[in-house]
């Protein structure tokens, strides 16, 4: 259990899918190039690709993500953010906003 000031401290925006590129010699990397609005780009890298059918369907596409992780570097790129999802192997699925809102909205 966490309590409710540290849940508070989870950063979570939507962001907009601009580029998908995969990530040489990996079986599961996708970089994505994400507009959180404001002029805040952000590349993040996530294990996704076996997820997709298409990683390319993904551009332009909104989903949710959290952006107050510190950087990490994952097989030599720098990945700031983690794209939010749920489900396993069999059911997988992208958190969306119901509505098309802003790029950069938060949760409260």
């Amino acid at each position: 259990m966490i309590s409710y000031d540290d849940f508070k401290k989870v950063d979570i925006r939507v962001g907009k899918i601009l580029s998908v590129e995969e990530v040489p010699e990996t079986d599961k990397l996708l970089k994505l190039s994400v507009d959180f609005g404001e002029g805040d780009v952000r590349q993040i890298v996530s294990g996704i690709k076996l997820k997709v059918e298409d990683p390319q369907a993904l551009v332009g596409k909104k989903t949710t993500f959290v952006v107050n992780l510190e950087p990490r570097m994952i097989k030599g790129f720098e990945s700031n953010g983690m794209l939010f999802a749920a489900g396993g192997d069999e059911h997988f699925s992208f958190l969306v906003p119901e509505k098309d809102i802003p790029e950069g909205s938060r949760t409260n």
